[in-house]
């Protein structure tokens, strides 16, 4: 559900727009709000699990995340939808970590290798079904709500799951436990706030000089987060960000591999969805069911990516990035006549889909493999804030850069815009191939 929610909305967003009168900014703050708040508190959501127990804070996550859904799915204005979404993202930054942490400290060996693979392969599907499912709801109307389901569907789910995960999931608190880093969190959150804010309101306001003061001071913001941490470490507290995690081996470029993979992949699915609705005309189902060979292509190579001897995933996961990079390159040129691409359209979103499927899960997989259990907690938070952020920053970056681009968002604009947009990602794909030939070889889950 919480990486669902992270793109389910996209193809909800013209509908949304016409329902309650939003701005293109507002709609991108509907998008980025949930993903900036995630982001932000992923860390302090793994340490907070850590303190006080995986499966206390799972639950109360789950129950603030349902909660928001409702409220989302009954909001009266775009007003109280983006404040929603912000706690949806709340709610998600608290439940997600533990799973990866239960993970990291209940599993060993092969099967800790096989629960990782699986989880990371419900995040590269997660981010990808929303598109469909987000098309099929809007576009069903369930009892005439219009949009409204794609968000009141994570309700009885969450109902369910708060009455199931008392009796599935452990008790107790872990072993190691940390101090929470509220300097830390601070910091952080306002250098996130500087730098996605005007990029999301920005372009349709004319790039005032606020917007481009607060980039400006993003710059000195995550400095001073930086500085934060090392005052924090020296006074032996626990930081957001411990130096001894980020230099285990295989974290960073995994990171850095991560990053850019992600960013790319949100933003293109911001950016083609507003494509095929606002620019061709398509309707929500058409819409969601484009996006069909993506997620199955993300399905099967998340589900096939442990074939592969050890000794070529470094190799497998630059590759992956490569062929993600060549479909959406591809899906740029068949797109740019201002047709609606064609025979061609399908398979190249099945090559972006098996490029990210060989990618996002064994990605997952040998960045972690070598973090101790003391770490689980903090490498959790490392990696999701990571993708976390990579998606706020795809949809802001990739997203103003085809509203931009697309003008009035006619036929011929548009399929312009998403050519350039193409472009910029699949040069962010390439720069993951080559964080990825960094990773160490031979990384096992031990």
């Amino acid at each position: 559900m919480a990486l669902l929610d992270s793109t389910v909305v996209n193809v909800a967003t013209p509908a949304i727009r016409t329902d309650l009168g939003t701005t293109g900014s507002a709609l991108q703050l509907i998008v980025s709000g949930y993903t900036v708040a995630y982001a932000a508190l992923l860390v302090t959501g793994a340490r907070l699990g850590a303190r006080h127990g995986f499966r206390t804070l799972f639950l109360t996550g789950l129950v603030t995340f349902t909660a928001a859904s409702l409220v989302c799915g009954l909001a009266p204005g775009a007003a109280v939808l983006v404040g929603a979404r912000a706690v949806q993202g709340v709610g998600a930054a608290l439940l997600m970590p533990q799973i990866y942490s239960l993970i990291q400290l209940r599993f060993q060996g092969a099967a800790r290798a096989r629960a990782l693979s699986l989880y990371a392969a419900v995040i590269g599907l997660g981010v990808v079904v929303g598109q469909l499912a987000g098309g099929l709801l809007v576009s069903a109307d369930l009892f005439g709500a219009g949009w409204r389901p794609v968000f009141l569907v994570n309700v009885p789910i969450g109902a369910a799951l708060v009455l199931a995960a008392p009796r599935l999931l452990p008790k107790g608190r872990p072993e190691h436990a940390k101090s929470l880093d509220l300097p830390g969190l601070i910091t952080l959150t306002a250098a996130l706030l500087l730098l996605v804010v005007p990029l999301v309101l920005g372009h349709e306001r004319g790039w005032p000089l606020l917007a481009q003061a607060s980039l400006v001071l993003a710059v000195p913001a995550f400095g001073l987060f930086a500085l934060v941490e090392r005052v924090v470490a020296r006074r032996g507290g626990a930081p957001l960000l411990p130096g001894r995690v980020l230099r285990t081996p295989g974290l960073a470029s995994g990171a850095c591999a991560n990053f850019f993979a992600m960013a790319g992949y949100s933003g293109f699915l911001f950016s083609f969805s507003q494509h095929l609705q606002s620019g061709l005309g398509a309707s929500a189902t058409r819409t969601g069911l484009t996006f069909a060979p993506l997620a199955l292509g993300v399905a099967a190579g998340s589900l096939t990516w442990q074939k592969v001897p050890e000794r070529f995933r470094r190799t497998m996961i630059a590759t992956g990035c490569a062929a993600a990079a060549a479909g959406h390159l591809g899906i740029g040129l068949a797109m740019r006549p201002g047709g609606d691409g064609g025979p061609a359209l399908p398979l190249l979103h099945l090559v972006v889909g098996l490029g990210m499927g060989y990618v996002t899960s064994p990605l997952l997989t040998v960045a972690l493999a070598r973090v101790e259990p003391a770490d689980a907690a903090d490498a959790s938070g490392v990696m999701t804030t990571t993708a976390q952020i990579a998606q706020v920053l795809g949809v802001a970056v990739y997203g103003s850069v085809y509203l931009a681009s697309a003008g009035d968002q006619s036929a011929p604009a548009s399929a312009h815009a998403v050519f350039v947009t193409a472009l910029m990602v699949a040069a962010g794909a390439l720069v993951s191939a080559l964080a990825a030939l960094t990773l160490p070889r031979g990384s096992r889950v031990g």
